[in-house]
């Protein structure tokens, strides 16, 4: 497999699981229950060992000596790879299960996938995720459904949610030759689109119908909001270089 491909790749999938488990972070503290606060900390933390094994790959295919720490923290915005999807805000809490859920529905059948890929270092990565990523998405649908088919006012947050992160939902299945060279992200569409109209249809909420799909965040190019998230996830390597503790 071309090194290039197979290391922007990986970034790809290091950065977006790196990204959303700090956007997940923040609501430590915060969860609108105890054992909704353990559970978004615990996912948080499964979307981090997940980065750490993708991050720490891409530094090896790299061969320039980075490791994953290297690459989590000492990489400007411009050199982040990660879906759009994963950078938006938390919002409530309908918003953070509706981009939950969005990621999950992808990311655990992409996985599936990936477990049997010819790069044996991609397949045992996957493997192993796939496990957490079976259980985020049950989580994060059971969550639409019971938000979506609640009170009015939790519907009405659920849907407004599932709106306006639609958009983003498009460049999840958006390959060029790296994404080619080691997933079939076309094939994931169908299986996707099914899961979220079953889930949709549970949770009493409408698909929405925008067809506008921004993309470029596994080019480089991202909203301000990935800028605010790396300024604080990055503060205390950038402020004192090399320190470990």
């Amino acid at each position: 497999m071309d090194a290039e491909a197979l290391f922007t790749f990986n970034l790809r999938m290091g950065d977006s699981a790196l990204v959303l488990s700090q956007r997940l972070g923040e609501w430590c503290g915060h969860g609108p229950a105890l054992e909704e606060d353990l559970a978004l900390a615990n996912t948080a933390l499964d979307l981090l060992g997940h980065a750490r094994l993708w991050l720490s790959l891409a530094g090896e295919v790299e061969g320039r000596g980075r490791d994953e720490d290297q690459l989590a923290f000492l990489r400007d915005a411009g050199e982040f790879r990660n879906l759009l999807l994963v950078e938006q805000p938390n919002g409530d809490y309908a918003a953070t299960m509706a981009r939950q859920y969005y990621y999950d529905a992808w990311h655990h059948p992409l996985l599936q996938q990936l477990a049997g890929a010819a790069e044996p270092r991609v397949a045992a990565i996957a493997a192993k995720a796939a496990k957490e990523a079976a259980y985020h998405l049950h989580r994060s649908r059971e969550w639409v459904i019971r938000l979506g088919d609640g009170t009015e006012e939790s519907h009405r947050r659920m849907q407004a949610a599932a709106d306006e992160l639609w958009p983003f939902t498009g460049e999840m299945f958006a390959a060029d030759d790296a994404d080619r060279a080691c997933a079939d992200l076309a094939a994931l569409r169908p299986g996707w689109q099914a899961e979220v109209a079953a889930t949709f249809a549970r949770a009493t909420l409408t698909l929405p119908a925008s067809a506008w799909m921004p993309q470029g965040g596994k080019q480089g190019v991202h909203t301000e909001k990935l800028g605010y998230i790396l300024a604080e996830m990055q503060f205390l390597q950038r402020a004192y270089p090399g320190e470990r503790w």
